[in-house]
């Protein structure tokens, strides 16, 4: 099967899309984001590691490395990625030597023959801060490497950093070495990491951290107003790489997670294809490590039997290593289940007093008005004499077979779906996470299994409230099914953050196009209705021209609605209908609802933008307090009525 990952690269700091950035496969270029910073690579068949370099042509971008989970069972999995901007070049002068965490030593800027450089340096260095959770997302690699043995090993992060040296006057990249790398020691409270601490460089290829050298406490005395001990190590430049320092961990567990469509935590409505993120955060304040900051990330996609995280651990103290976990399908957020104000086991997914041990909070637990789409818990390695410990959620390392076969009883965490503001129905049934329960029939929703197309409307309210929207979509054009319904679609409109009283809803419909047998197209009647006191006052221009130029026209004269025959085109934005075709029908659905919310065909926001890419206007009233509806009042005086 074809095996696709596909997503957007954005600045990590504004949100600035890549535009036409390169993508690498190792050393191959595969392609170019789109304007939006939109792409789509392929997974060689025979990969078990996906490792793409993004790389800015404008040179305001730290190259980003990112080992990407795919599903290898085929269809398509979406990545947002992160780049991180390059901090302000400042001008250095070759010949003397600079002050920081960097020395660099007279004569130690080389053009890429060897000659030494005297000149006028830009030099611009990029730190990446584990001390800031912010950062984490728009780090490089999973920090692996492979050791002797030929193993793929974790590694636990102190910081990353990149540089770039260019000639002041031509822009041309230089090299440098021999390079001093002085790091702080007090960040270090764990004494065993002393000793171990390495400097690494990432190899842009596999993706894979590669040992640079050793760090060691610095020798001689101190001036008097050094107050700092360093750990120093040498490093020399010869290409653009990211280094890192790091220390290899191997105190290591695996986290049982689960996905579902909705939270009755049914064992046959698990989700596939969710991209399950576990961020490793340092120890307790208190307990003899570094200070609280992310160590390493890891990502898994789930399968029919979720996912297993690799996580650090410790069996002496639960909170020595704590966890956040987050999961998202298609660029959608899963909810995680409530903390507060009371805790319940069945509903987390992990019985007592294991549940206790694990310190189970989700990211509102003391700020309701935070996100719910988190949680954080205590990695305690399962002691192996406690039997309340020996079924999930989290395994020792070398369980991970118990892990992945484990039975949908066992312990496990969760998140799931929220749909309360969505409801969707089909005449043929279809499990769109299981595409072996497509039928074939004329009142197929999708009507082809081996590609499926998702359209959406985007309809303005003008109104003090959200709105429910309804979709009816019945047999157009296709003599045997004209007139019957294939289903019906609800969505709840979202407010708009900055149009007062205005929110935008996304609303699903059929496609037009061929049906199962492929042998004639149906253009659905599709008929949108706002739930409430609504009026329709306006439809886009282009919309209303195109289904003029494509009869026939259907019956749109109920002021309160919006009809049309689907059109057979893939229109975009400009039209306010939004299409997307994978051969997964969620992934589609989830690609086209980003693009209807940022308004732009090529785009992706979980913001409402009411205003942009819109095809119908209603404007919606309440009616004022006492005051009957107009059946009331024509049942209680008709003629007043």
């Amino acid at each position: 099967p074809r095996v696709l990952v596909q997503g957007r690269v954005t600045a990590a700091d504004t949100g600035e899309p890549l535009r036409f950035g390169h993508i690498f496969l190792g050393d191959r270029k595969v392609g170019f984001t789109g304007y939006q910073g939109s792409f789509t690579i392929e997974v060689p068949p025979d990969a078990r590691r996906l490792v793409a370099r993004f790389v800015d042509g404008q040179q305001r971008l730290v190259d980003a490395v990112k080992v990407l989970p795919f599903d290898r069972r085929g269809g398509a999995v979406y990545q947002e990625v992160k780049m991180l901007r390059k901090k302000e070049p400042v001008e250095l002068d070759g010949g003397r030597s600079p002050v920081g965490e960097l020395l660099l030593p007279a004569g130690a800027f080389l053009r890429p023959s060897g000659e030494v450089f005297n000149g006028t340096v830009k030099a611009s260095v990029t730190f990446v801060d584990p001390r800031d959770m912010g950062t984490a997302s728009a780090a490089s690699s999973d920090l692996s490497f492979a050791n002797a043995e030929g193993e793929i090993v974790p590694l636990r992060t102190y910081g990353m950093f990149a540089v770039d040296f260019r000639e002041g006057g031509s822009g041309a990249a230089l090299q440098a070495g021999p390079v001093q790398v002085r790091m702080d020691a007090g960040q270090v409270w764990m004494p065993e990491h002393l000793q171990k601490m390495q400097l690494w460089s990432l190899n842009p290829e596999s993706g894979l951290w590669e040992e640079e050298g050793l760090l060691r406490p610095a020798g001689g005395g101190r001036g008097k107003r050094e107050e700092r001990t360093f750990l120093v190590g040498n490093l020399e430049i010869r290409e653009r790489r990211l280094f890192n320092l790091d220390v290899p961990e191997d105190r290591r567990c695996f986290v049982k997670v689960r996905a579902y469509s909705n939270e009755k935590f049914n064992p046959y409505e698990q989700l596939e294809g969710v991209v399950i993120s576990l961020i490793n955060l340092e120890p307790q304040p208190g307990f003899p490590s570094n200070p609280r900051a992310w160590g390493r990330f890891d990502s898994v996609v789930t399968g029919a039997n979720g996912a297993c995280l690799p996580a650090f651990c410790d069996a002496r103290r639960p909170d020595a290593y704590s966890a956040l976990v987050t999961a998202t399908l298609g660029g959608e957020e899963l909810e995680a289940v409530a903390s507060s104000p009371k805790l319940n086991p069945s509903a987390v997914g992990v019985a007592q007093p294991y549940l206790g041990k694990l310190g189970y909070r989700r990211s509102d637990h003391e700020d309701p008005a935070l996100k719910k789409t988190a949680f954080q818990i205590n990695v305690a390695k399962p002691d192996p004499d406690n039997a309340d410990e020996s079924d999930g959620p989290v395994y020792s390392y070398r369980s991970l077979r118990e892990c992945e076969e484990a039975p949908v009883g066992a312990n496990h965490l969760r998140f799931y779906r929220v749909e309360v503001d969505k409801y969707e129905y089909n005449v043929v049934p279809f499990k769109e996470s299981d595409l072996a329960s497509w039928t074939g029939d004329y009142l197929a929703w999708w009507p082809n299994p081996q590609e499926f197309r998702a359209c959406f409307i985007k309809v303005r309210l003008e109104g003090p409230q959200e709105y429910m929207v309804r979709s009816r979509n019945v047999g157009g054009s296709h003599p045997r099914t004209r007139g019957q319904l294939y289903g019906l679609r609800d969505s709840r409109s979202v407010r708009d953050p900055l149009l007062a009283g205005t929110s935008g809803a996304c609303l699903e419909f059929k496609c037009g196009g061929m049906l199962f047998d492929q042998s004639l197209a149906d253009r659905t009647l599709v008929t949108v209705v706002p739930q409430g006191s609504c009026r329709r006052t306006a439809v886009n221009a282009l919309l209303r021209d195109y289904l003029g130029r494509h009869p026939p026209l259907a019956e749109d004269n109920h002021t309160a609605a919006f009809s049309m025959l689907a059109p057979l085109d893939p229109l975009g934005h400009n039209y306010g209908i939004y299409t997307v075709t994978d051969r997964s029908p969620r992934l589609a659905k989830e690609i086209a609802i980003g693009r209807c919310f940022a308004g732009t065909s090529d785009g992706f926001s979980r913001e409402m933008r009411a205003a942009e890419g819109t095809a119908v206007t209603f404007s919606c009233g309440e009616r004022p307090p006492g005051r009957e509806s107009f059946f009331q009042r024509l049942l209680t005086a008709p003629a007043e009525a």
